[in-house]
């Protein structure tokens, strides 16, 4: 699948907007580790945004970011939501709730426990009623996502938006399921060029092991290694380094994903 990439969101420690990162995705500034620091958005009534975890307000966040810089109305974009774990913060409550005598589940908290709440959060800030997805692939989220993303995208020669983000769980499933910080990813993708497309995507799906590409700078790299969504920082690398490129993401089942980059 041949795709264009319009736009871009990243957010994650020391990683704050596309715009800011570029210099440090492409190892031309230094990467200094810092606080997950989310922007204000206000796109949410004050009520929702009381209730919203911190998966949520990630994916907002660069979802926003990435269509913005598209210059394309979010409200009518088609949306791919993945991530490996959803609201864990919910979760770990619900369950405690039903380990404990009293076991009568809070409304609030089992409808942000769900895995498309970010898609119905997304909905109510974007005004938005186009069609969406969430989805789950384990580590291989972000690598799904953007097949799920490029698929649309190809066969129906339109544009959507993928947002893959993670969140840490609270102990006791934080040591069970370790997820080092909250990141988060997403890109406005086309099926056809347009004079706002940044990059050419050929995506291919191999049916052999890949050697999945690492990040140069040893920082990012354990990043990638300790959050799923953070998988994806290659294929950002390669955007902010303007030049052709060629990466291998790890999928499912012996699969991997091969992704030649093209400025345009």
């Amino acid at each position: 699948m041949n795709v264009f990439v319009e736009g871009v969101g990243v957010l994650g420690p020391g990683l704050c907007g596309w715009q800011s990162s570029r210099s440090i995705l492409s190892g031309t500034a230094i990467y200094k580790e810092a606080p997950l620091a989310i922007p204000p958005n206000d796109l949410l009534p004050a009520a929702e945004r009381r209730r919203t975890g911190l998966a949520v307000k990630i994916a907002l966040a660069v979802g926003c970011e990435a269509a913005a810089q598209s210059q394309r109305n979010a409200s009518e974009l088609p949306a791919i939501f993945a991530s490996s774990a959803g609201e864990g913060e919910n979760m770990q409550a619900i369950f405690e709730t039903l380990a404990s005598d009293a076991r009568e589940i809070s409304p609030t908290r089992f409808h942000n426990s769900v895995h498309n709440a970010p898609s119905g959060y997304w909905s109510i800030a974007t005004r938005s009623m186009a069609p969406s997805i969430s989805i789950a692939c384990y580590d291989a989220s972000f690598a799904a996502g953007l097949i799920e993303a490029a698929t649309q995208a190809f066969t129906g020669n339109q544009a959507v938006v993928l947002m893959s983000y993670d969140a840490p769980y609270t102990q006791p499933l934080q040591a069970i399921r370790p997820i080092a910080a909250g990141f988060g990813i997403a890109m406005v993708i086309s099926g056809i060029k347009t004079n706002k497309s940044i990059a050419e995507l050929q995506i291919s799906i191999k049916s052999s092991n890949l050697i999945s590409t690492p990040v140069a700078s040893a920082e990012l790299d354990r990043l990638r290694l300790g959050i799923p969504a953070a998988r994806g920082l290659p294929v950002l690398a390669a955007l902010a380094g303007a030049s052709i490129h060629e990466i291998n993401l790890d999928y499912v089942a012996g699969n991997g994903v091969e992704i030649r980059f093209k400025p345009c």
